[in-house]
């Protein structure tokens, strides 16, 4: 962010240049009628507002290109964000966060994110949300939740919390691929233990 200082030196820089672009123009002050020189003072103003209006405007460009950015890494991240308020409602959702719950992102809004946690860990969600949100510094705490979509489909949730003033943001993982994986190791490695036997 830029100082007043900063805006002051850019101010002075604008003007000097816009006198430089009318030098040429630049009535003898001690000779010239005073609305020769009034005339070329607006015509300086002129420039000078001109200069600016061209920076704001590759500012506003700028601006919007890093908003762009911003929104593509957000919204196309490969993990889902959502930060919860103090009710533990939705407050904002990622395009990825939504497609791993299963509901368009603005039928998230305000709803409650609890609604996605399996019944028998909804106990452990909610000690988890209240813990975090009534300390007395930032809380960062991660678990995994067995979870389901909105259509039912259940699923494994490795959920990152983290508390900022009153809201929580949790970044949302989908491992059922990773539980599935350590289920089957775990099925075979007890099928080579009985074939030991």
């Amino acid at each position: 962010m830029k100082s007043k200082t900063d805006w002051i030196e850019k101010r002075q820089s604008l003007r000097t240049d816009a006198e430089a672009m009318l030098s040429q123009l630049s009535p003898v002050a001690e000779s010239a009628p005073p609305t020769d020189v009034i005339m070329h003072e607006l015509l300086v103003h002129k420039v000078e507002l001109e200069m600016q209006i061209e920076e704001l405007r590759r500012a506003h460009d700028a601006m919007e290109e890093a908003r762009d950015r911003y929104l593509d890494l957000y919204d196309f991240a490969p993990v889902g964000y959502i930060t919860l308020n103090r009710d533990g409602l939705i407050g904002e959702i990622n395009l990825t966060g939504a497609a791993l719950l299963g509901v368009e992102r603005a039928k998230l809004v305000n709803g409650r994110f609890a609604k996605f946690v399996s019944p028998p860990e909804r106990d452990l969600w909610h000690r988890l949300f209240i813990n975090l949100m009534e300390q007395a510094e930032s809380g960062k705490r991660a678990l995994v939740l067995a979870m389901a979509r909105a259509d039912a489909t259940p699923f494994y949730g490795y959920l990152e919390c983290q508390r900022r003033a009153a809201t929580l943001r949790v970044a949302l993982f989908d491992i059922s691929k990773v539980k599935q994986a350590e289920a089957d190791m775990q099925a075979a490695a007890i099928g080579f233990e009985g074939l030991k036997a």
